[in-house]
């Protein structure tokens, strides 16, 4: 089953910055060859359930392997039965609909 998550991982216990660990999810994720966006507050990952639910476990043991001794995760999932659509698609659909309501 394809899925589309937003996903923020968060590295306890090693101060305030935490860009370096983000930095270090991005690679998992290229590594993993899944599409996915950075946003300001987490990250958008496209795939299979199974590939992305990896990439989201491996972010964690790296993060760990990183000396962060807690990892807090949250997760938001969507599926589609009905067509398959991909993170492009939902952005140039309501930007479509924006550009029209703004004509």
């Amino acid at each position: 089953m394809k899925v589309i998550a937003d996903f923020s991982v968060t590295p306890l216990g090693v101060g305030v910055s935490v860009s370096k660990y983000v930095a270090a999810c991005e690679k998992v994720l290229e590594e993993a060859g899944l599409p996915h966006r950075l946003h300001a507050y987490g990250t958008n990952v496209e795939g299979e359930w199974e590939a992305v639910f990896a990439a989201i476990r491996r972010c964690h043991e790296v993060v760990h392997a990183m000396g962060a001794p807690r990892v807090g995760t949250v997760i938001k999932v969507g599926t589609r039965t009905d067509k398959d659509q991909t993170m492009e698609d939902k952005i140039r659909s309501v930007e479509a609909k924006r550009k029209a309501r703004d004509s």
